[in-house]
């Protein structure tokens, strides 16, 4: 919805909340997900704006909302309705208010250092017994500075001034942040600064209404916070796609030619532009892909892309479309040789004419209304795209796994047969049970995963964690690396066993999620997975496998997938859910036959796969 990205209108927002809602409820496929929200303020019209962001990133959310400030008692004692409401995620929603105890002025440094870590206990104490309890993420808000300063600058420098003893509790936040899991940060003191302290800390709403912040500034934070919620969950862009006349750099490259072009320190225009392109470069160290849709002969795209002052070169993209048809056509080609959803691309263009076409011809994907050249980095900053909550590796490898990609299929369309072309990658792989080194990307995969996603369930690092651990799962993750790179875990399997003992029926497993990236499709991984899984089913005694496809507008791609390994259909109902049997034989033959697989071992069990012989 329009009126809900960014730059917005918050006081319309505020007024209309009713109206939008409504239109945002009716949508079909949204993810629903329980939120606790635990406040040292009012939080009534905090939960009511972000409802509306999170609905519009398709997240469906229901609430629980502590009584007035009482935070703390919720999180440390609970009550049976929290309890009950089992939250996916909670939030506390604090502030500088309601640090408890502040130092004097005069106060020396072993006093300060008692404050500051009786305040940090207290909040840690909190963190610890809702992860204890709960198992879900949490959201903190740093602390945002006073509104007024009692010692003047001396108060961000001096052991007991207020501003440093701010900072220091937020330093603590950061370092427990780093140190535990499923803990995010939401950067509160930023927002307040940017949106002014002077006007977000008006002390009229504190004592009227007991706001923490001035009313037309909860838009503001709850899209902030907004952004936060569908990172966990999934709901992050994936890629930048790139016009680039006026949009990368300043003129028409095929008019102008690429020796006038405006960008570099010539002039403070194209300093502008360099900028913007540093920016949109340092995009790839966190994962987003970078491709080109311009309208140009590409000659001319590629020349502009190689102008000596250009920050961003041709081999920083992963495609470039550059030619004369519709910018919407382009999209979905890009999105087809990326193996991504619409949703995944925000198309940046300063055309306004070439936004509305792609939102029009190409609905899903992002076209912000990036403004002029001089807010190009402020509003796609503040949009929120690609928030990041954890980095990985395969985050920062993304580039390059995906130009790896390219290379494969090109090298395809040289072998006439394809199983020698897959014998040509010489391909290895490892599959395990779950490792602690990487729940963050398990975790990650299931909820960006769409397409591969057979039950498309969604599961938390908490949640990933926990099943990791518990004896009544077969947990499987698969990496996959051949001659052009390594593609990183690309596939994660989690079956629930069920003893069937007293039914005269032994054990069976319930395949509750399969899942594979895209881009390693027809690779025989989906075949090592399923002999690794057999073998694993063997091991645990397990006669029967009941594998589910649940279907939705984006994963119809494996419908027959359980069919295909050998399951058969024994229930269909209505909607086109299905449920698949396989009787696990007691001699059974391994269907990969390209993939290399390292040792597994679980427990002193011993190798569990290796490359079949050639089909």
């Amino acid at each position: 919805m329009r009126e809900l990205e960014y730059p917005f209108d918050g006081d319309f927002i505020l007024k209309n909340s009713k109206k939008l809602r409504r239109q945002l409820v009716a949508r079909e496929g949204l993810l629903h997900k329980k939120i606790a929200v635990l406040g040292g303020s009012t939080t009534h019209d905090i939960i009511r704006m972000l409802e509306l962001f999170l609905l519009n990133q398709g997240i469906e959310p229901e609430f629980y909302e502590s009584e007035y400030g009482q935070y703390f008692q919720d999180a440390m004692f609970g009550n049976e309705e929290l309890t009950a409401f089992a939250p996916d995620l909670i939030f506390l929603h604090t502030c500088s208010r309601n640090v408890s105890a502040y130092p004097k002025p005069g106060d020396g440094r072993e006093r300060v250092e008692t404050l500051l870590e009786e305040q940090c206990r207290q909040f840690e104490a909190m963190w610890d017994k809702l992860a204890d309890t709960y198992h879900c993420p949490v959201i903190q808000n740093n602390f945002e500075y006073p509104y007024y300063r009692l010692l003047g600058n001396q108060d961000a420098c001096l052991v007991y001034g207020k501003v440093r003893f701010l900072t220091r509790l937020n330093e603590r936040f950061y370092q427990y942040a780093e140190t535990h899991e499923n803990f995010y940060i939401n950067d509160m003191n930023y927002m307040a600064s940017a949106y002014g302290l002077d006007r977000w800390a008006d002390p009229f709403y504190w004592h009227m209404y007991k706001y923490c912040m001035c009313m037309q500034a909860i838009p503001e934070f709850a899209f902030n916070l907004g952004n936060i919620i569908k990172a966990v969950f999934g709901k992050n862009k994936k890629a930048l796609v790139l016009d680039l006349d006026n949009t990368l750099w300043g003129g028409i490259v095929g008019d102008d030619g690429a020796e006038n072009l405006e960008i570099g320190q010539e002039t403070s225009l194209g300093q502008v532009y360099a900028e913007f392109q540093g920016y949109v470069k340092a995009h790839k160290d966190i994962g987003v892909m970078l491709n080109v849709n311009s309208k140009n002969e590409e000659e001319n795209a590629l020349a502009g892309l190689r102008h000596p002052e250009g920050v961003l070169k041709p081999e920083d993209f992963i495609l470039i479309k550059a030619n004369w048809e519709p910018k919407s056509k382009n999209m979905a080609e890009i999105a087809g040789q990326l193996n991504v959803l619409p949703e995944s691309l925000v198309f940046v263009d300063d055309n306004p004419a070439e936004r509305e076409i792609v939102r029009s011809q190409f609905p899903g994907a992002a076209a912000p209304e990036i403004g002029k050249p001089e807010e190009y980095v402020h509003i796609l900053d503040r949009c929120g795209f690609f928030e990041v909550t954890k980095l990985s590796e395969d985050d920062r490898k993304r580039n390059e796994m995906y130009q790896a990609n390219l290379m494969r299929e090109k090298q395809q369309a040289d072998f006439a047969d394809y199983g020698e072309y897959l014998e040509s990658l010489q391909m290895k792989g490892t599959i395990k049970p779950f490792e602690p080194m990487y729940m963050a990307r398990i975790a990650q995969l299931t909820n960006k995963s769409n397409q591969f996603n057979l039950t498309t369930r969604r599961y938390t690092q908490s949640e990933i964690e926990q099943t990791a651990a518990s004896g009544d799962y077969i947990t499987l993750y698969g990496k996959l690396e051949d001659k052009f790179g390594d593609n990183g875990v690309v596939s994660v399997v989690i079956g629930r066993v069920e003893d069937c003992a007293q039914e005269g029926g032994g054990k069976r497993l319930h395949v509750d999620l399969w899942i594979m990236s895209c881009r390693v499709l027809k690779r025989d991984m989906e075949y090592a997975m399923m002999d690794c899984l057999v073998e694993e089913c063997k091991k645990r005694g397990i006669s029967t496998a009941l594998g589910y496809y649940y279907p939705t507008a984006k994963n119809r791609m494996v419908k027959e997938f359980f069919g295909l390994q050998g399951f058969t259909k024994i229930k269909e109902d209505e909607k086109g859910n299905t449920v698949w049997e396989y009787r696990i034989p007691k001699e059974y033959e391994k269907k990969n036959r390209y993939i290399a697989l390292a040792p597994f071992y679980k427990d002193g069990a011993a190798e569990n796969g290796r490359k079949g012989e050639k089909r």
